[in-house]
C-alpha cells in the first residue's frame, strides 16, 4: 500500500516571519502532520531556517523548490543538495513547469537533479506534463512518455525514493482542473511508462496530482487508483484549505 503524500509548493510566497506563521497554523490543523498522510510544505530558500525551525517536533516534512545538479562551484545565485540537507531540508521539488517554462529547464537538466538529489538523500518529487496545446493537438501521451523516460533515465533502481507529480500544465494557476477521470488516466500511463523501464518497482511509486487541487475535488482525484495524493499550490497558502486536502487524503 503506498503512503499518500500531500505537498504544498509554496512558489515565490511568504517571508521567513509569514511562512513561521502558517506552518504554525498548518501544525494546528492536521494534527502536527501525525494524521496518516506524509505532510511536507516546500517554501523559498529565503524561507527554509525559519520554516525548520517552525516544524520542529512535528511530523510534517520540509522541502525546497529547486536545486542545482552540481555539488558546489561557480554557479552564482543557485543552492546545492547539500546546502539544502544542511539546513534540514528532506524533499526538493524538480522540473517543476513554471522551473521549464521560465528558467529553460529541460528534461536532461532534471534529470541530472534528480541524481543529485538521490545521491544526497533527498526525496525527489519530479513533475511531468503537458501543456494545452500538446494535449489538444494530441501530443499528450508523447510529452508523458519522453518525460518520465528521459527524467528518471539510470535511476531505475531508486524508483521507490522517488515521488512523482503531473501537472496538467493547462490546470495550473488557471483554476481548470482535470476531471479524476482524465487525471487517472495519465497516472495509469506514468505507471505503464515506469513499468516498463523497472517492472519491479512501478508500483511502489507515488504519483501525485499538481494541477489546481482544491478541496472541492480532492477526495474525487485521490480515490482513484492511481492518485497517491497532491502538489499543492494556491491552497497551500491557506491552513484550513491545505489541512482539508490532507483530511481527503485519508
Amino acid at each position: 500500500m503506498r503512503k499518500t503524500i500531500v505537498a504544498g509548493n509554496w512558489k515565490m510566497n511568504k517571508l521567513p516571519s509569514e511562512a513561521a506563521a502558517l506552518i504554525a497554523d498548518i501544525r494546528k490543523a492536521t494534527n502536527d502532520g501525525d494524521c496518516g498522510v506524509e505532510v511536507v510544505v516546500c517554501v523559498p530558500f529565503t524561507a527554509i531556517p525559519a520554516a525548520a525551525e517552525a516544524l520542529e517536533g512535528s511530523s510534517i516534512g520540509l522541502g525546497a523548490q529547486n536545486m542545482h545538479w552540481k555539488a558546489s562551484g561557480a554557479y552564482t545565485g543557485e543552492i546545492s543538495a547539500d546546502m539544502l540537507k544542511d539546513l534540514g531540508v528532506q524533499y526538493v521539488i524538480l522540473g517543476h513547469s513554471e522551473r521549464r517554462q521560465y528558467f529553460a529547464e529541460t528534461d536532461e537538466t532534471v534529470n541530472l537533479k534528480l541524481k543529485a538529489a538521490l545521491a544526497a538523500g533527498l526525496t525527489p518529487i519530479v513533475c511531468v506534463g503537458e501543456t494545452l496545446e500538446e494535449r489538444e493537438t494530441g501530443k499528450m501521451q508523447d510529452v508523458i512518455v519522453r518525460q518520465v523516460t528521459e527524467d528518471l533515465a539510470g535511476c531505475q533502481e531508486d524508483f521507490e525514493k522517488i515521488v512523482i507529480a503531473y501537472e496538467p500544465v493547462w490546470a495550473i494557476g488557471t483554476g481548470k482542473t482535470a476531471t479524476s477521470t482524465q487525471a487517472q488516466e495519465v497516472h495509469a500511463l506514468i505507471r505503464a511508462t515506469l513499468a516498463k523501464m523497472n517492472p519491479a518497482q512501478a508500483e511502489k511509486v507515488r504519483i501525485q496530482y499538481g494541477g489546481s487541487m482544491k478541496p472541492e475535488n480532492a477526495g474525487d482525484l485521490m480515490a482513484k487508483p492511481d492518485i497517491d495524493g497532491g502538489l499543492i499550490g494556491g491552497a497551500a497558502l491557506v491552513a484550513a484549505s491545505f489541512a482539508a486536502i490532507v483530511e481527503a487524503g485519508k
